[in-house]
C-alpha cells in the first residue's frame, strides 16, 4: 500500500513500500530540480524508515546529482575506485561486455573500514543490462530485532574490526577482469576501523547490526578463527529472504541507501552485456 506526503507548495511524494521494513519508491519528485527543506526532509524520512528508497526515470547531469547529494551531506571522495572523468566526487562504476566480475558482488556496508563510515550512498544507473544487474538490500535493524535476547546481549557488548584486506586481495585478483578503475595508491595500506558489532543509529535511534561479509575481519579481542562462525551465522541471518529487497535498474533510477542499517549485493549476472552506474557518497558521523 502506497502513502501520500503530502504539502502545501508542491506536487505529493507518493511512497511506494517494496518490502514492509526495507525499501520503498518515491514518486512526485524531479531530482533535476533543487529540492526545497520540506522535501529533503521527506525523504531523510522516508529513508530512515525503509532504509532504501529508489526514484524512477530521473535525468541528471553530474553536477544536479552533486546538488542533490549535497542536501543530506558533504560527499566522500573514494580512496580506492575511480571517478567520473571531470568529476573526483562522483565514483565510475563500469563492467564492460567482456568483464567476468562486478565491483560489490559480496554483502557489505560501504567503506566500514573507515573511522567514521559513510552515511550512505546515491547510485545512478547510466546504462544497464536488458536483465540482470540487480542490486539487493538487507535490513539490518530487523536483522538485529529477530534475534534471540541472549545473544543480542552478547553482541551489545562487542565490537568488531573492519578492514579492506579481502577488498584488496579482490582486487589484485580481478585486476584483468573488471574495468572498474582501482587507484594505485589503493594498495598503499590496509586501512582498518573498530566498530560497535550493534550500531545505535543516529537517525532513527533503532539499535542494527553493523557487520558485513567484505569488511568485518573479526570481533576485537578474538581471533579470526573465534570470529567466523558467530560471523557466518550473523550474516546469513541478516540475508535471509524476509530482511532483503530487490532492485530491478532501468536507466535514469536511482537508489539512495542508509548505509548505517543496511548492506547491499550487487548481482553479478549479465556477462555479455555492459553496466555504468554513478555513485556518490554522502559523509557520515560517528556512530553512537
Amino acid at each position: 500500500m502506497s502513502a501520500m506526503i503530502s504539502s502545501p507548495h508542491r506536487q505529493p511524494i507518493e511512497v511506494r513500500p517494496l518490502n514492509p521494513t526495507i525499501g520503498a519508491e518515491l514518486h512526485g519528485l524531479d531530482l533535476s530540480q533543487p529540492l526545497d527543506g520540506e522535501a529533503v526532509e521527506a525523504v531523510r524520512d522516508a529513508l530512515h524508515r525503509y532504509k532504501v528508497v529508489f526514484f524512477r526515470d530521473q535525468r541528471l547531469t553530474p553536477e544536479q546529482h552533486l546538488d542533490f547529494a549535497r542536501r543530506f551531506g558533504s560527499i566522500e571522495v573514494n580512496p580506492i575506485f575511480g571517478h567520473v572523468p571531470g568529476q573526483p566526487e562522483i565514483m565510475l562504476l563500469v563492467k564492460e561486455k567482456e568483464d567476468r566480475h562486478n565491483i560489490g558482488e559480496i554483502w557489505h556496508s560501504d567503506m566500514s573500514f573507515a573511522p567514521v563510515p559513510p552515511m550512505g550512498s546515491i547510485l545512478l544507473a547510466r546504462q544497464v543490462p536488458p536483465a540482470g544487474g540487480d542490486t539487493l538490500w538487507c535490513d539490518m535493524h530487523r536483522a538485529y530485532e529477530t534475534l534471540s535476547d541472549g545473544l543480542k546481549a552478547v553482541l551489545r557488548g562487542l565490537r568488531a574490526v573492519h578492514n579492506n584486506r579481502g577488498q584488496l586481495e579482490r582486487a589484485a585478483a580481478r585486476a584483468n577482469e573488471t574495468s572498474t578503475e582501482v587507484r594505485p595508491t589503493a594498495f598503499a595500506k590496509v586501512r582498518e576501523a573498530i566498530h560497535p558489532v550493534v550500531r545505535v543509529h543516529e537517525g532513527s535511534g533503532l539499535p542494527c547490526l553493523f557487520v558485513s561479509d567484505a569488511f568485518t575481519w573479526c570481533f576485537e579481542g578474538w581471533t579470526r578463527e573465534e570470529s567466523l562462525p558467530l560471523l557466518r551465522m550473523l550474516l546469513d541471518h541478516a540475508t535471509r529472504p524476509e530482511n532483503v529487497v530487490r532492485f530491478r535498474w532501468a536507466e535514469g533510477s536511482i537508489a539512495f541507501w542508509d548505509n548505517r542499517s543496511t548492506m547491499h549485493y550487487a548481482a553479478n549476472d549479465y556477462h555479455g552485456h555492459r553496466r555504468e552506474m554513478h555513485r556518490i557518497t554522502v559523509n557520515g558521523t560517528p556512530a553512537a
